[in-house]
């Protein structure tokens, strides 16, 4: 299956060499598309780099401004449907995602339309994190699933594993969310739609290099966001058939 990887980036100059390293090690056949935000730190410098020596496989889209996590998503979205990718994975540029599980996502695709990467089913979890970023994350998935009627149980994790025909039906255009809630709406889209969505364990583990992007904001407009959704849901689009279908 045709895959690419898509890892937005600002402000990541320790990290992305050394991910994209990973990543062929696990899944050579992969291509990755960074998509970076004006970082300042000399992540493009690194990025440019990695361009020159794997031009085949390694893409770059940069943009003018750190414009955030849930666009930086959509551009990569809208450049995989450009091409030929059957796969589209989002991972974070910071490790806390292991390109190990990378090949074990795609090949779930295999018999589901969308794959998790789960921190809460059996076998998955957190390293090093703390009881209030524990809190904020679970509280979240939680929160959403009571609100939007969903069994997914990590909602909000950011790492998953698309089949093209899940992001051409759902309408990314329309997707306005940012942060914890993107990850929620772009779930949430393709569950209401009626694709089939798996959720896989793995272990997130607490970045490695560089300062998190989480904040107060982000976990607000989650809680907001949420309740527009499930306004929002007779507008979405739907596959025919019967509705939702999680696990």
């Amino acid at each position: 299956m045709h895959t690419l990887v898509i890892v937005p980036t600002y402000n990541e100059v320790d990290n992305v060499e050394p991910l994209e390293a990973r990543l062929r090690a696990a899944f050579p056949k992969a291509h990755i598309l960074f998509v970076d935000d004006n970082s300042s730190d000399g992540t493009r410098t690194r990025l440019h780099r990695l361009l020159a020596a794997h031009p085949d496989r390694i893409h770059l889209i940069e943009r003018s401004g750190k414009l955030g996590l849930g666009t930086a998503y959509i551009a990569g979205f809208r450049w995989a449907l450009d091409r030929d990718y059957e796969a589209i994975v989002e991972m974070d540029a910071d490790h806390s995602h292991d390109p190990a599980d990378v090949p074990r996502l795609v090949k779930g695709l295999e018999t589901a339309d969308a794959v998790i990467g789960s921190r809460y089913v059996s076998g998955g979890g957190t390293v090093n994190w703390g009881v209030g970023r524990k809190l904020i994350s679970r509280g979240g998935s939680i929160y959403g699933r009571a609100i939007l009627g969903l069994s997914i149980a990590d909602l909000t994790g950011g790492f998953n594993a698309w089949r093209r025909r899940v992001l051409e039906k759902i309408d990314i255009g329309a997707v306005e969310s940012r942060g914890y809630a993107f990850q929620i709406e772009l779930k949430y889209r393709a569950a209401t739609a009626g694709f089939r969505i798996l959720e896989l364990p793995i272990l997130f583990t607490e970045r490695r290099a560089g300062q998190s992007k989480m904040s107060g904001m982000i976990v607000i407009e989650a809680m907001l966001r949420v309740w527009k959704l499930r306004i929002m849901r007779h507008t979405f689009p739907r596959l025919s058939g019967p509705g939702p279908r999680n696990g």
